[in-house]
């Protein structure tokens, strides 16, 4: 679970990067640097509107996690504290993901793709901004 924990983590903090917030716990580089190491990354898949639709909402409400947490970090004082807080964030983010109808590993499947694919995460960006689906 902790490796899921981690690349879900990394997931979020690619989303935030989507949509422009700084990352949440910088202290947490190192950890999702290991676990994208000891991870092989999925296939990139070719999410459809649904799904990118579903991925965009949830990437905003992760946004506001990220934003509701950073300080809540910052502000631990021991590493285990803020590994605390981190995994507070992460089950809290992983409920948004799955309240928006896409499973944990869907939702770091279609990060990937995003990532990879710069028309992708356009389009993600003009759905997380109300635009249209596609340019």
């Amino acid at each position: 679970m902790q490796r899921s924990t981690y690349a879900f983590l990394s997931a979020a903090l690619l989303t935030t990067a989507l949509s422009g917030a700084p990352a949440l716990a910088q202290q947490a580089s190192q950890a999702q640097a290991q676990a994208q190491q000891q991870m092989a990354p999925p296939p990139a898949i070719q999410p459809t509107d649904q799904q990118l639709q579903r991925f965009a909402s949830a990437s905003q409400k992760i946004s506001g996690v990220v934003d509701e947490y950073r300080p809540k970090v910052d502000a631990a004082k021991t590493d285990e504290a803020k590994q605390q807080v981190v995994q507070e964030a992460d089950a809290k983010m992983v409920q948004l993901v799955r309240a928006d109808g896409l499973t944990v590993e869907e939702f770091n499947g279609i990060g990937q793709a995003v990532q990879q694919d710069p028309q992708l995460k356009q389009r993600v960006m003009n759905m997380s901004k109300g635009g249209p689906a596609t340019k």
